[in-house]
């Protein structure tokens, strides 16, 4: 974050100074949530929630070296040398200093948001964009109404363009950040199940993620999955609008989709100036998708096919986003562990299946915020684990039961059921062995990220 001066922080968000302090031109370039990694200097924003408040923590972080505070009340006591800005409440105060940042600079703005692959596609778009700008993007999926405004308070004068990740899981989130970000490209990457517990449908979750227009710039471009038939029912948009996908129809158009039998991806991409092939770093014919979008923002912003194949070559997945690791014995680990809803635990499981391996095995956990359709759609992938021919699985939580029923139905060859985590591990030495490629895959909420590297606890480096 480049400086801003504590009076200016004051106006931006009707903040009022407690305690004596009045050195208001003093200079601040760092805002932090968390006190346990304070830097000197910085202003420390209390976030308060149902089960934890930040406030609790002001004075650890101005000893820690904190120059000041927000907060919501007045304190007991203040510190010698310490600001305090009174503010009605610390998370629209960072919104309010973050959006005012964002003005500072005068560069384009790319959103995404969609039920299923945003982080891959963000991380994608950045990669193709990189090979010509100096990119700003969101770290992980710090993609709401905290991690959003965090994100653009590390802008800087050297950045080009900056390609930020919107989620949600209630209405009127999305407006609420694109009400900050002001996108010059919007990008919905799909409509599907994640947090159908919240909206009830598809239509409803579609109503949503369209927020994103809401606060466009009047000349936005809008990018789509073509291929997504309720993205289909948005046209006309007022905005110049690009599809993507493999159908007809489509603007931007992949085909010959294949694997190289290792680990990436190749295919022939069709783009309204030109074609490329590309090989894209990464397992799954899903994969096309954020490639296409980024491919699509590439040429928007001036890339040469060239240019944007070379950056489809050096995307990188986000941690637990389908890592693959390499195991002694060929034993391969697909580490997908960061979260799960029905569309992408099918695509994961189209992974699995699509590999060379002699066994597959999947290890597959609870997917949370389906509602009353959880039992149906968790189902539903035990029953694709059959049409897929996985040969063993191994189902984890009480949700995961459903798979492991449906599991059983479809013939699938070989089906454990473990309530616990613990219990998986007991089961996993059973049914890992050479030339074995295993997927791990749940909601966020199991962390089964623990069953990853029990797995590579119990298999040899390569």
């Amino acid at each position: 974050m480049e400086p801003m001066t504590i009076r200016e922080i004051l106006e931006v968000t009707g903040g009022r100074m407690l305690g004596g302090f009045d050195a208001l031109d003093q200079p601040v370039s760092r805002v932090e949530t968390d006190s346990r990694t304070i830097h000197p200097g910085s202003l420390f924003i209390p976030l308060s929630g149902e089960r934890f408040d930040g406030h609790a923590y002001i004075n650890a972080a101005l000893e820690g070296g904190a120059a000041g505070c927000f907060t919501q009340r007045e304190r007991e006591s203040y510190l010698p040398g310490k600001f305090y800005i009174k503010v009605p409440n610390t998370s629209r105060a960072l919104r309010d200093l973050a959006k005012h940042y964002r003005r500072k600079f005068n560069i384009p703005v790319v959103a995404i948001t969609g039920s299923v692959g945003k982080t891959t596609t963000k991380d994608m778009v950045a990669a193709v964009l990189g090979e010509k700008y100096r990119v700003l993007k969101t770290e992980g999926n710090l993609n709401n109404d905290i991690g959003v405004p965090m994100t653009l308070l590390r802008l800087n004068h050297e950045h080009q363009i900056a390609v930020l990740e919107l989620g949600m899981n209630h209405a009127g989130e999305i407006d609420y950040l694109s009400d900050l970000v002001e996108p010059d490209v919007a990008l919905i990457t799909n409509i599907g199940d994640s947090h159908i517990e919240f909206f009830g449908s598809r239509e409803k979750i579609l109503e949503a993620k369209s927020e994103i227009f809401h606060h466009a710039k009047p000349n936005c471009l809008a990018i789509l999955n073509g291929d997504d038939p309720l993205l289909r029912t948005l046209t006309p948009l007022p905005f110049e609008t690009l599809w993507c996908g493999v159908g007809e129809g489509n603007d931007y158009r992949a085909a010959g989709i294949r694997s190289d039998g290792g680990s990436h991806m190749l295919c022939q991409a069709y783009t309204p100036q030109t074609q490329c092939a590309l090989e894209i770093p990464a397992l799954g014919e899903h994969m096309v998708y954020p490639s296409l979008m980024a491919l699509a923002v590439g040429e928007h912003f001036g890339l040469t096919g060239e240019e944007m194949a070379q950056g489809v070559r050096h995307f990188a997945p986000t941690k637990m986003r389908m890592n693959i690791l390499h195991r002694g014995e060929d034993i391969t680990i697909l580490n997908d562990t960061y979260n799960a809803n029905p569309q992408s635990m099918r695509a994961a499981v189209e992974v699995l299946s699509s590999t060379h391996a002699p066994r597959k095995v999947a290890v597959l956990g609870d997917m949370f915020e389906l509602g009353p359709l959880a039992p149906a759609l968790h189902a539903g992938i035990g029953e694709y684990l059959g049409k897929a021919g996985v040969d063993c699985l191994v189902a984890v939580g009480d949700l995961a039961r459903h798979i492991y029923a449906a599991a059983e139905k479809a013939h699938v060859p070989e089906c454990r059921y473990c309530h616990t985590k613990e219990e998986a591990k007991a089961v996993l030495p059973q049914v890992i062995g050479p030339h074995t490629t295993v997927l791990v895959k749940a909601s966020r909420g199991m962390a089964v990220e623990e069953l990853v590297e029990y797995l590579k606890g119990i298999t040899q480096e390569a």
